[in-house]
């Protein structure tokens, strides 16, 4: 079948099961948007005000289904504007492939209107690139992308397409996708066998689990694994959604800002078994004290992140659902009544609580995330923007389902989170999404409060305002001699008005009785709806461990005294 450079990139979508794309036109991209527009009943676009939004919502697509999150822009500034985006996803291992135009290539290397050598940027934030420059690679280009953004650990590949490349004609043959396979060493059930002794000599063993155990699709034999182990589970900001938040085995987060109950597990564990998580330097806090007097089991698919930032005493280098099924497999029922009665007495002795800071009727963020959970019943999808309220939306909404949880971990991306409830949403029509954000992350994308409109996407936006950088201005307090420097954003802007102007609904929480109320009319209102919800700005996250302190001896309260 002869076809156009165009239609062999729609075609090969297809191919891999892709029914909706993200994106923003643009002159290099003309004639793939031509082949969309002919493609329309069986490929979806959602166009958003701007690139960076777009390739947020491929990610967070991504995070919330399971499937690899596309994204298209022209060349130049449409292509440069993708970056923070691919970055975003890089960081968190997100497969996602971005397909951007570029010049023809007769004027590549020219410095021709709008050409940028996205490749040359994008190499150290992409598992792979490339340009395509005959038509006749295009297809077999298109394929190897998609495998190797879900091969092994996944994360985003690029794909540049001069304009000229779209436009030549070739012969187009429908290939069925290579099925992935599970990325095993030779010697990874020798591996496992080693870890299953440490585990069962255990006596007060401790399990912290990241992002890997979502993006293998290894949540159901985590779950078995930790019943088996009967050992404390504490996750990391990425894992949020790998295991039920309501069960009692669950200690809370781990690290800067997670609970004293789990600092208190890892101080006293014997063996720490660490499954899909690389060891961020907001989780060690200081490596050298990090578990000093535990043994450690690494299980990770990743073998350059074994050893990389903390030394272990045993590692499993192999796909985690493979690894967990066979552990199952091998390990014994196992008991440590004594040990989980003493995690049941530190979560009761250090649960997390919020205290008024004016009056016993204002607003708290632990609140308002606890009511959003009791009437969602921990069905929502909640994405974020990157501060003070992404940590009390991990800290607070009781996570039940996978893929419940999308926020930017690694690099920590303030404007991720909207563009990410728009692809969540697309993803995951019959379930409602959250997006929680703080007002400075707010106005770095309240733009897409235009997307939501124009596809009239029903994405609830909650806005914690309390016109501050509240993390930033949370570190200035504690160590620049409360200097605040330029962290008071008051803008002036009423965001109800500004929801108004954009043709959503909006509602206003300002005191402690409107929670509940406000909540349910936005859960209701079927429509894109903003939450403008009215907090103090000395409110702050705790626990808190300072940057290079020990992680067992977290910071419990702030003077709030000027």
């Amino acid at each position: 079948m002869l076809l156009t450079g165009a239609d062999i990139i729609i075609e090969c979508l297809l191919e891999q099961g892709v029914n909706t794309v993200f994106g923003y036109p643009g002159g290099s991209v003309l004639n793939i948007y031509d082949s969309l527009y002919m493609y329309s009943d069986k490929i979806k676009h959602v166009i958003t005000a701007h690139e960076q939004a777009a390739c947020h919502a491929a990610d967070g697509y991504s995070r919330t289904t399971g499937k690899t999150g596309v994204v298209i822009a022209t060349s130049g500034p449409g292509a440069t504007n993708l970056v923070t985006g691919i970055a975003t996803a890089y960081m968190d291992s997100i497969p996602m492939v971005a397909i951007t135009g570029n010049v023809a290539t007769s004027l590549l290397g020219l410095d021709s209107f709008q050409e940028v050598d996205i490749c040359g940027i994008t190499m150290p934030i992409t598992k792979h690139n490339y340009i395509v420059k005959d038509v006749t690679k295009l297809a077999d280009t298109i394929r190897e992308a998609f495998y190797i953004a879900n091969e092994g650990r996944k994360g985003p590949v690029l794909i540049d397409v001069p304009k000229d490349v779209t436009a030549a004609k070739c012969d187009y043959v429908r290939t069925e996708p290579k099925k992935i396979i599970n990325h095993n060493p030779e010697n990874v059930n020798a591996q496992i066998e080693a870890a299953a002794e440490l585990i069962k000599a255990a006596e007060r063993p401790m399990i912290y689990a990241g992002g890997g155990v979502v993006s293998c699709d290894a949540v159901d034999e985590f779950a078995v694994f930790a019943d088996k182990c009967d050992a404390p589970v504490s996750l990391s900001l990425m894992g949020q959604c790998a295991f039920d938040n309501t069960k009692p085995a669950y200690t809370g987060m781990l690290g800067m800002h997670g609970t004293k109950a789990s600092a208190m597990a890892l101080g006293n564990c014997d063996l720490l078994i660490v499954l899909g998580s690389r060891f961020s330097d907001r989780v060690l806090c200081n490596a050298g004290t990090f578990a000093k007097n535990t043994k450690i089991i690494h299980i990770e698919i990743d073998p350059a992140e074994i050893g990389k930032n903390i030394s272990v005493d045993a590692y499993v280098a192999g796909d985690l659902k493979y690894v967990l099924a066979k552990l199952n497999e091998i390990l014994p029922d196992m008991k440590h009544s004594e040990w989980m009665s003493e995690i049941a007495d530190w979560k009761n002795k250090y649960a997390l609580k919020m205290v008024p800071i004016e009056s016993e009727d204002e607003v708290l963020p632990q609140d308002v995330i606890e009511e959003l959970d009791r009437l969602t019943n921990g069905e929502a999808i909640i994405t974020t923007e990157v501060g003070q309220h992404q940590m009390w939306a991990a800290q607070y909404y009781n996570f039940r389902k996978p893929r419940s949880f999308a926020s930017s971990g690694g690099l920590g991306t303030m404007g991720y989170g909207l563009g990410a409830a728009i692809g969540s949403k697309c993803g995951n029509p019959d379930r409602p999404v959250i997006n929680i954000a703080g007002d400075g992350s707010f106005f770095m994308n309240c733009n897409e409060l235009s997307s939501l409109a124009k596809h009239n996407i029903p994405v609830i936006e909650l806005v914690f305002e309390n016109n501050v950088l509240g993390m930033v201005r949370q570190w200035q307090r504690l160590f620049y001699g409360k200097r605040f420097s330029q962290t008071d954003i008051d803008r002036g802007t009423d965001l109800i008005k500004l929801a108004d102007a954009f043709g959503i609904e909006s509602v206003l929480i300002e005191k402690k009785s409107d929670i509940k109320p406000m909540l349910e009319k936005a859960l209701s209102c079927g429509r894109p709806c903003l939450i403008d919800c009215r907090i103090n700005k000395d409110v702050n996250v705790l626990p808190m461990v300072p940057a290079g302190a020990d992680v067992l001896e977290p910071i419990m309260e702030i003077d709030l005294s000027e």
